[in-house]
């Protein structure tokens, strides 16, 4: 497995925020969690990512430890390993959208211009790499999130609520270029999200509650 989390909790203070969250995320799987506003589920996200600490049980990913880390080498694992997609895209807006998707790579000192070129066009971009973020619409700007999410080929994918500021049709796009891209490369992907659409994608669905995580049936067809 690639993702492993064993038994997570966090609290605030004597406030739990969530507790007891078992789940194992297999190479190329996309699992989606949802459950109600408040109980956790971008607090989770940043657990994953090694961006907040975490009360009680484990994360691994590939085999490694991440509460064993220090903020250095939990830095180094993200710029290596990590895929983040935000709801408000977090593109620099005085950079063109090559530029923004590159960024990755040029933290890892491995500047690529074909490989930038490559992941425009397998998100839908191709000949946008010199606009400028204002001149894009919020679809655009979403896919430029998940291209430069996607250009240092991660092995961890997460998204949190990647639609959340989108048209319903624009949505469906997105999370058919952000399935698509992390099936293709590989990437173990975690969604958090309100929209059952963008759940609907998904290999698993499991809600998270004051219990943990638990799986969600699927509708019958």
């Amino acid at each position: 497995m690639s993702l492993v989390l064993e038994s997570l909790g966090k609290r605030y203070g004597d406030t739990p925020v969530f507790q007891n969250v078992s789940l194992s995320v297999a190479p190329g799987e996309f699992v989606a969690i949802v459950g109600e506003s408040g109980v956790g589920k971008s607090s989770l996200l940043n657990c994953m990512a090694a961006l907040d600490d975490w009360s009680a049980g484990s994360i691994h990913h590939d085999g490694v430890d991440l509460g064993t880390l220090t903020e250095a080498q939990c830095a180094h694992w993200r710029r290596e390993k990590l895929g983040f997609v935000f709801q408000a895209f977090h593109v620099l807006p005085h950079l063109d959208v090559a530029q923004n998707v590159a960024l990755p790579l040029l933290l890892l000192h491995r500047p690529d211009p074909a490989r930038v070129r490559q992941v425009l066009q397998a998100v839908g971009l191709d000949g946008l790499g010199e606009r400028l973020p204002a001149q894009l619409s919020g679809g655009q700007l979403q896919r430029v999130a998940i291209a430069r999410a996607l250009v240092h080929r991660p092995s961890l994918l997460l998204a949190d609520e990647p639609t959340g500021n989108l048209d319903p049709g624009t949505a469906a796009q997105v999370m058919a270029v952000l399935h698509a891209q992390a099936r293709e490369s590989g990437a173990s992907l975690v969604l958090v999200t309100h929209s059952e659409a963008a759940a609907g994608r998904a290999d698993r669905v499991l809600h998270l509650s004051a219990q943990g995580l638990q799986a969600v049936a699927p509708r019958p067809a």
